[in-house]
């Protein structure tokens, strides 16, 4: 309940958040048999991308820890007047964080009012139910074809 009464606000400073989560804030890291990070931005982390994905891989490397991003796309969007101090477009920002989960082990999730734009746990869904059409369909062939035997 204790997110709910939380309020936007910050930087898009992600090396700086990164690095409390997991120099501050976990602690008692040894105790877990894996733990994860849930981003939750709209926008692109002020710093460069490999220079996340490098602290990223090392960072999780360490211990069990994965890096999971939920991008949210606002259509549109007003700043007013105030300029981030690093730019990119949606999809820009999609593949940038994409590098980044996969330095973490992590999955990422991109979505908008529209609905969703790419999820890894709706492809990894979606390719386990081709997978059981198929099973499925050659059952049916292996079965259609022993009663044409007998």
């Amino acid at each position: 309940r204790w997110v709910l009464s939380l309020q936007c606000k910050g930087s898009r400073n992600f090396m700086s958040a990164l690095r409390r989560a997991v120099e501050v804030d976990f602690k008692d890291k040894d105790k877990h048999k894996s733990q994860g990070l849930y981003l939750l931005t709209t926008g692109i982390p002020d710093q460069e991308t490999h220079t996340i994905s490098a602290y990223v891989a090392e960072v999780c490397r360490g211990f069990d820890l994965q890096l999971h991003v939920c991008l949210f796309s606002v259509e549109d969007f007003n700043s007013n007047g105030i300029i981030p101090a690093r730019y990119a477009n949606p999809t820009e920002t999609a593949i940038a964080f994409k590098e980044i989960v996969q330095a973490a082990n992590g999955r990422f999730h991109w979505f908008g009012e529209a609905g969703i734009f790419e999820s890894d746990d709706i492809t990894i869904i979606v390719s386990e139910m081709e997978k059981a059409k198929n099973y499925s369909q050659k059952c049916a062939f292996l079965v259609e074809s022993l009663k044409q035997r007998s």
